[in-house]
């Protein structure tokens, strides 16, 4: 992989996949609200394995090595109980609060990088994450005078544990995209997350009817997208620089969430979205620090 693409573009392609991520959010949410979250899950990471497969395979690849195979199946048990924990609540509670309740894994993930990935973290990383921050805690301090529903408790605490469950995932992406590329990466993210849910299938699993067929598919082709822009910048960027971009979700979600579900964005939002958007961009002009040691890290 190149190592000499300039920070800035690596950061623009990162914010790319967030976007393309969370219109993916939009049409999980819609069929986790009428198929259930694992159902739509386990299809949708078969449809995503099946489209991922079709450029991995074209360029005809070797079995991976040990350590890599490693890398997939670890990051693909994490995935799989992020993605359950996520959508679940998701189904509970609106986008933009969800978005904004797995803000905390930037952070987390900033200190990971360190002890994990033998990053230095230098202090614009850590003032711009924790101007972000501050702007999620104004979004949460709107959100909590707006009547959720019942679930909506629960619905928010297991985000915040799928939120934990990121932080380490963004650690595994950098590792991975160190040792393979996006198309690698998304059909063995695909299909290791589908195997994995497939152990319930025997109890669990019904095949959906043929109305949600296209919102499956749409929902596997984005995931796919997001997947190989995400990795490709993990691969020429370090996780602590990359890892304020994830706010950008928010703003996504306020949209979709807005203009698909309905979903009201009030005036904390917007003053909380403003705090995201200047922490990502306080990120993107920081000056990224050499390649950090590795060793260990796999």
């Amino acid at each position: 992989m190149s190592r000499h693409t300039p920070p800035a573009i690596a950061f623009a392609v990162a914010m790319a996949g967030i976007a393309v991520f969370s219109c993916m959010d939009a049409l999980m949410k819609g069929l986790t609200l009428e198929i259930g979250t694992y159902n739509t899950l386990l299809w949708r990471s078969f449809a995503g394995a099946a489209i991922a497969a079709m450029p991995h395979f074209r360029r005809r690849p070797g079995w991976p090595a040990a350590s890599v195979l490693a890398i997939h199946v670890r990051r693909g048990a994490v995935a799989t109980v992020m993605a359950v924990t996520f959508f679940w609540g998701l189904a509970r509670v609106p986008m933009a609060q969800a978005v904004a309740l797995t803000f905390i894994a930037p952070l987390i993930a900033l200190f990971l990088a360190a002890w994990l990935l033998k990053e230095r973290i230098d202090r614009s990383a850590i003032l711009a994450s924790l101007i972000a921050l501050a702007g999620v805690a104004t979004i949460l301090a709107g959100q909590a005078r707006a009547e959720l529903g019942e679930g909506a408790l629960l619905g928010a605490i297991s985000i915040l544990f799928s939120a934990v469950c990121y932080a380490y995932n963004i650690i595994l992406m950098r590792r991975q995209a160190l040792v393979a590329d996006g198309r690698e990466v998304a059909f063995y993210q695909n299909i290791m997350v589908g195997l994995f849910l497939a152990l319930a299938a025997p109890w669990l699993a019904v095949v959906p009817d043929a109305v949600h067929l296209p919102a499956l598919a749409g929902a596997a082709l984005l995931a796919t997208i997001s997947l190989f822009l995400l990795t490709w910048a993990y691969g020429r960027a370090e996780a602590s620089y990359l890892a304020p971009v994830e706010y950008t979700a928010f703003i996504w979600a306020s949209i979709l969430g807005y203009l698909v579900f309905g979903e009201h964005v009030g005036a904390f939002t917007v003053a909380g979205a403003m705090l995201i958007a200047g922490g990502c961009l306080l990120a993107a002009r920081r000056k990224p620090v050499p390649m950090g040691n590795l060793e260990g890290a796999q």
